[in-house]
């Protein structure tokens, strides 16, 4: 039989994680479940995707990743899985399958598809091209797919970043953000160009970098990991800009993991005295994507075009 796709593994996979409510299923005991479930030959276990990693592991994790984004399941550390109410009132209403377009009654998968799609809508007609795992659209040609590919794995690495962020503590989302920073070309090459606050006695600020080179001026920082669903709000900000004043600080770049409220966007807005940048959850992950902290680079696929120019060179 050829290997399961990560839409087929859905449902068993969730029976699975739902087996014993509150137990965690690692990743290597569901790979041991595909394989015994669906009687995978060594050949089949050992087919791979261009990047080399197994194929049915790999649909597995997709299968993880999805359930996951429709908060079906969650995972309280890498690597590991549990089922959630919402996944054990699914498994009670006799599902039998599930794909991208079931999912879709859940929001919290909505917005992931969104972010995935780089703002276009998800359209109900949409179907499923199961070979790229993504969205396909009348009228989307090959480019187009490989780009939706593409959003659909950066919004799950997104998810995947600030996931694992969450399981460390404050203290190294401080170190974090200053490493992100020097990352980012803030600072120079000597030690001291970051540094993160003691936490004992930090005044509101707990992180300072340099700006430039020569370091005329410095950043401070503030690191909030709070949780993702969480809002900072105008309170938070004011009480930053405080600090901000009290060290005579002319620029604050306030980082966190959840979201800022609208208020906290219109009084960042109005500040004049002082510049102050907002970055939160969602792009906190992509800038670490970005500029490669905290991930790597697992596979790259080069597209290559005809060169006109070599072959109009006339006769």
């Amino acid at each position: 039989m050829a290997v399961p796709k990560y839409d087929e593994m859905m449902v068993p996979v969730l029976r699975r994680i739902g087996a014993e409510p509150g137990a965690a299923v690692t990743s290597k005991q569901l790979r041991r479940f595909v394989i015994e479930h669906w009687g995978l030959s060594d050949s089949e276990t050992s087919e791979t995707i261009s990047s080399g990693f197994e194929r049915y592991a790999n649909n597995m994790l997709w299968a993880c990743t999805y359930l996951k984004q429709a908060k079906c399941i969650e995972s309280p550390k890498r690597g590991a899985y549990v089922i959630t109410d919402r996944g054990l009132e699914l498994l009670g209403t006799g599902v039998e399958s599930l794909d991208r377009q079931s999912l879709m009654r859940y929001p919290e998968f909505c917005d992931f598809l969104n972010r995935s799609r780089k703002g276009k809508p998800s359209a109900p007609q949409s179907m499923i091209n199961e070979s790229s795992q993504s969205v396909v659209e009348e009228g989307e040609s090959p480019e187009d797919v490989i780009e939706g590919a593409f959003r659909s794995i950066e919004a799950a690495l997104v998810s995947d970043i600030l996931e694992a962020i969450m399981q460390q503590s404050p203290a190294f989302f401080e170190r974090l953000v200053v490493q992100l920073l020097l990352a980012m070309g803030y600072g120079d090459s000597f030690d001291e160009s970051g540094s993160v606050t003691p936490l004992s006695n930090d005044g509101g600020i707990d992180g300072v970098i340099r700006e430039d080179k020569l370091g005329f001026e410095n950043i401070y920082i503030q690191a909030k990991r709070w949780d993702l669903n969480a809002s900072v709000g105008r309170p938070d900000l004011q009480a930053f800009v405080g600090a901000l004043t009290g060290t005579g600080a002319t620029k604050g770049l306030f980082i966190t993991t959840a979201r800022f409220s609208k208020g906290a966007l219109q009084f960042a807005s109005m500040q004049h005295a002082i510049k102050l940048v907002l970055v939160d959850g969602d792009q906190l992950a992509r800038l670490m994507a970005a500029h490669n902290v905290g991930v790597s680079v697992r596979h790259t696929y080069e597209i290559k075009g005809i060169d006109r120019d070599y072959f109009d060179i006339g006769d």
